[in-house]
């Protein structure tokens, strides 16, 4: 069986990305590195590679000028390693961060992920899989809002940085700030 923690296995990278992204506010390039230096931290991401020979380098602002994505593996709760990467964007003058892991290698490790989100088995019974992993990346994204505080985090497949907080069915997981540091709001379909 194939290695759901190989770089270089394209199948790994197959199937779009299950991530948080983390909404970190106005342009700032320091904010921003100490961002991706936390989340990569925090996350127990090992390796911090780029471009496709995968070259090695520091996590921070100057990797994603270098290759855009950057790539390495990390340890699920359930201890499995899995490959993950990280992007950053800037859109109206606004910082987000991703980190993803690509559907292709969660679903190595998980026969329950199957096509989701695009097969019979997508809706509310994906819960049973998706709350335990929305909840470590929210626990991953409280730690990093301890050291660099972020506007929100969402969770879920491909999520967008203006997913509505609001609804009462959603479909990705939301992280806003209050008194008490941040509200988690999970996934309800």
């Amino acid at each position: 069986m194939a290695a759901a923690d190989d770089m270089s296995d394209d199948e790994n990278w197959a199937g779009g990305f299950y991530e948080v992204l983390l909404v970190l506010g106005a342009t700032d390039d320091a904010r921003l590195d100490r961002a991706v230096r936390s989340l990569w931290r925090v996350a127990g991401v090992r390796e911090c590679r780029v471009g496709p020979e995968l070259v090695d380098v520091e996590p921070g602002v100057a990797a994603f000028e270098v290759g855009g994505h950057l790539y390495g593996t990390l340890t699920l709760p359930s201890g499995d390693r899995v490959v993950c990467g990280g992007f950053s964007f800037r859109y109206e003058g606004i910082d987000s961060l991703e980190l993803y892991l690509p559907l292709g290698a969660l679903a190595r490790l998980d026969k329950r992920i199957g096509g989701y989100p695009f097969d019979d088995r997508s809706g509310v019974e994906s819960l049973t899989w998706r709350a335990p992993l929305d909840r470590w990346l929210a626990d991953v994204a409280v730690a990093v809002h301890a050291e660099v505080p972020f506007h929100r985090a969402v969770i879920g497949f491909e999520v967008d940085q203006d997913a509505d907080v609001t609804d009462d069915e959603r479909f990705a997981a939301i992280l806003l700030p209050c008194p008490e540091g941040l509200d988690y709001r999970p996934a309800t379909a």
